[in-house]
């Protein structure tokens, strides 16, 4: 059987995540990157140097080296980041190395290769764009903010929500982007910062298109938590939502995967002092926008609320496996249908069929549930 071609779109740390799990997996991976990092490094070398911010570049190619000695080095250089000297302070070393990459090269897809060889990196990292373009979000009561770091950082006026994002000017998509999509048998939204890790993605011209029209799986991992400043009060079904609006479709998407791990309270109390809490799934608002809900025990263990990227790996891989069948009718409403102890059920005219990969031991299971459409209005 050939390798699964998985698409893993967004920015940040959720992209290294989820494709640190992936890595180690019988797949071919393809990191599409967002490029409006604005802040830190990145922003700094984008502003100083003209180049696209490599921030997000950077931590993908970390996540994909290869596991050997030599390369570990190289991870941990790519990482390193310097603590004083008067212009050094505060850039990682893989930023810099791309920016002299850059130069030396002629074009930031040249260094990325070059970099990627570096590191042992046997996949794929492409910049969703070449276009130096600024994230801009305008807030329900008419301000505006401008500059990815600008929307990330804010920490007034947080009562005041998102009314929605723009790139400025237009972005056009890198042409391998559209390839990759197209060849996908698997496309990984999230996790991540919604509205400045993966919704830039899809304001890129073409990008929405491209994966409305992809035959693959399409994947939401939900966020573990909410973050004050972009994504307070959601709940699953409000990230399935913006998901959909960016997309400019209303057809669901196929799974909304999320943590069934139970949350330490006292991380719990850490982070409410911050403004941040759990993502609460919202079962029969979020199966109006997606065909199935899969929940594993995603978790790290540790002293943050993190994925464990091999626990997310596995199940990105699960549910790539079993490639479900078309949507039969995309006008129906689906009904609930949960249960812990999942053994494929007889859907009848259900929206999809069963799953064989989520699987029959997952009776033996008990972190494993599953929510699907049910066959009928007493299925739940």
């Amino acid at each position: 059987m050939s390798k699964k071609n998985i698409v893993v779109v967004g920015g940040g740390t959720g992209n290294h995540t989820t494709l640190t799990g992936l890595r180690s997996c019988d797949c071919n991976l393809t990191a599409i990157v967002a490029m409006t990092d604005s802040g830190g490094s990145s922003g700094r070398l984008r502003n100083e140097l003209g180049h696209l911010p490599p921030g997000d570049l950077r931590r993908c190619l970390m996540a994909l080296a290869d596991g050997a000695e030599a390369s570990n080095l190289m991870r941990r250089l790519f990482d390193y980041r310097f603590s004083a000297g008067d212009g050094l302070s505060g850039h990682s070393f893989g930023n810099l190395l791309l920016a002299a990459l850059t130069e030396v090269t002629g074009d930031t897809i040249t260094a990325i290769h070059e970099a990627a060889r570096i590191l042992g990196v046997k996949d794929t990292v492409l910049p969703v764009t070449l276009t130096r373009a600024t994230l801009c979000a305008r807030l329900v009561d008419g301000s505006e903010l401008v500059g990815e770091s600008a929307i990330d950082l804010r920490d007034d006026n947080l009562e005041v929500p998102i009314d929605y994002i723009r790139l400025d000017p237009k972005a056009y998509v890198y042409p391998p982007v559209l390839d990759a999509i197209a060849g996908a048998d698997a496309i990984v939204l999230g996790p991540g910062d919604i509205y400045t890790s993966v919704l830039p993605n899809l304001l890129v011209e073409d990008v929405a298109q491209a994966i409305n029209e992809s035959d693959a799986v399409k994947i939401h991992v939900c966020n573990l938590m909410t973050k004050p400043n972009e994504s307070a009060g959601f709940h699953t079904s409000n990230f399935l939502a913006l998901l959909t609006e960016y997309l400019g479709t209303r057809q669901p998407l196929d799974f909304l995967l999320v943590n069934n791990a139970p949350l330490p309270p006292r991380l719990l109390d850490r982070y409410a002092a911050d403004g941040q809490y759990p993502v609460e799934l919202d079962e029969a608002a979020s199966l109006t926008m997606v065909g199935r809900i899969v929940g594993r025990p995603l978790l790290a263990p540790g002293v943050f609320i993190r994925h464990n990227p091999t626990a997310l790996g596995s199940a990105i891989m699960e549910i790539v496996a079993a490639k479900p069948g078309k949507p039969r009718d995309t006008g129906a409403r689906p009904a609930v249908y949960d249960c812990d102890d999942f053994a494929a059920p007889a859907m009848g005219d259900a929206r999809y069929g069963p799953i064989a990969a989520l699987r029959d031991d997952d009776a033996q299971d008990p972190g494993a549930t599953l929510t699907v459409p049910s066959a009928g209005a007493d299925g739940g």
